[in-house]
């Protein structure tokens, strides 16, 4: 048998953490109560296991893990359905959420969701065999879309993100492309959220939603567009 690696992940109560991997679609495999609480999830060729602590605290949890696969669009699909039907739409800030689905600069494809113990599980697929960073663009707009997403979701920085979006937005003297200027929005409106800044998130979101796209700019932004529709739905009443 070729070795394996299973992560073994904490949280404060089980339950929730395994309502929400059954949502995605897991199978609960294994679960004991006594002497301590234990449980397996697994998805395909997927398996984690969790332990619960009762003076742990989701919220500041630092624990990840990584899940390679050949689908990322079709896990993420599929999770997102899941989410959908159990929670009514999908969660984008707070215990549980899911990120969106982006292609990263060091050769993945990739999303993060992170589950109610505050495990954070990145899912993704390479796209190159490069596995260290590209060098970050030239141009302006783009170069702040990459040194932003790399501070959202691979630091977790993001108030520093926040600055720099910021900062090219106010920009007079250029101007980001239509494509561009979603992604920015988009971006700002999502860290706006994870913030708790309701006043940016509702700004970014309609500025975003009002932009007249080609079909052709519609077809490359394809993940920016699914994770507006995602931060609009969470945005509503």
């Amino acid at each position: 048998m070729p070795e394996k690696t299973i992560p073994i992940l904490p949280c404060q109560t089980l339950q929730p953490v395994l309502d929400f991997y059954t949502a995605l679609g897991f199978e609960v495999t294994y679960q004991q109560r006594s002497p301590n609480p234990y449980a397996v999830v697994e998805h395909g060729g997927i398996e984690l296991q969790f332990f619960a602590m009762k003076h742990y605290e989701p919220t500041g949890s630092i624990s990840t893990c990584y899940v390679l696969t050949d689908d990322v669009d079709g896990l993420y699909r599929a999770f997102r359905a899941g989410l959908k039907a159990a929670y009514g739409r999908i969660p984008t800030r707070g215990l549980p959420r899911v990120g969106p689905l982006k292609d990263m600069s060091y050769g993945v494809r990739q999303f993060l969701m992170t589950d109610p113990g505050g495990n954070c599980v990145r899912v993704g697929q390479r796209t190159g065999g490069e596995r260290h960073h590209g060098p970050a663009p030239e141009e302006t707009f783009a170069r702040a879309l990459h040194h932003a997403s790399l501070l959202a979701d691979s630091k977790g920085d993001a108030a520093g993100a926040a600055k720099v979006v910021d900062r090219v937005l106010r920009l007079t003297d250029e101007t980001p492309t239509r494509l561009q200027l979603l992604q920015l929005l988009v971006l700002r409106a999502d860290i706006a959220g994870r913030l708790g800044d309701e006043q940016t998130t509702a700004t970014a979101l309609a500025r975003a939603a009002a932009l007249d796209l080609t079909d052709a700019e519609r077809d490359q932004a394809r993940d920016t567009l699914t994770r507006l529709e995602d931060l609009l739905a969470a945005s509503r009443p």
